[in-house]
């Protein structure tokens, strides 16, 4: 199935007014793991030229080689935490954070597309970490999620909120924090930032039967 179905559209928007809860399916993904503050890290940043670098040369060496390349590129997205999790506190050390930085990929994408995607960038001298990127499925099963608008910095209230709304209807909260980031921060005002928050979560019985 590809990203572009129908079926899988939904995953990628969320309201900013109430969250909502979704069983999100096995979805194929570029990857890459680091560590530090995103604002003033060089890891960071080298990791998202890799995985943009990779994710283009997927999809026009497949356009090149007469393959199936009728797909958007979607957003950025990140999985967020750490050993001590009073690092995300306002004043928490944010160079302890970790995260794993993600593009989404098409099912019929394979190890192969990356393979030679990662040859090509190597052979044209990109200077990011590609070597490092992985193709894997995640699937995180029931999870919820809402849009938070505005900058990054402030995002504390909205993931209370879904943290809320999720204790609020029997849910419990497992997994790791996930963001997909629908606004180019280089292109847009923070105020005008759009994110999507989203929370794996548990179903207890009585709450799965409800939902």
């Amino acid at each position: 199935m590809a990203l572009n179905d129908d079926q899988l559209k939904e995953f990628f928007k969320a309201s900013p007014k109430e969250p909502k809860l979704l069983r999100i399916p096995s979805i194929k993904y570029l990857m890459i793991d680091g560590t530090g503050d995103p604002n003033n890290s060089p890891e960071f940043q080298a990791a998202v030229q890799a995985l943009y670098s990779l994710a283009y040369g997927i999809k026009f060496g497949r356009k090149k080689r007469g393959e199936p390349s009728d797909y958007k590129i979607t957003p950025l997205e990140g999985q967020w935490w750490a050993d001590d999790m009073n690092a995300f506190m306002p004043n928490g050390d944010r160079s302890a954070w970790k995260w794993t930085l993600m593009i989404a990929q098409p099912s019929f994408i394979t190890q192969r597309d990356l393979n030679l995607a990662v040859e090509q960038a190597l052979d044209k001298g990109v200077e990011a970490p590609i070597e490092s990127v992985r193709l894997a499925p995640l699937k995180e099963g029931a999870a919820v999620q809402i849009m938070h608008v505005g900058p990054y910095a402030t995002e504390g209230t909205t993931i209370e909120k879904l943290h809320h709304f999720a204790t609020d209807h029997g849910y419990e909260l497992t997994g790791k924090h996930h963001e997909i980031y629908m606004g180019d921060p280089r292109r847009t005002k923070p105020a005008n930032l759009k994110t999507i928050l989203r929370q794996p979560v548990l179903l207890r019985k009585k709450a799965a039967q409800k939902a």
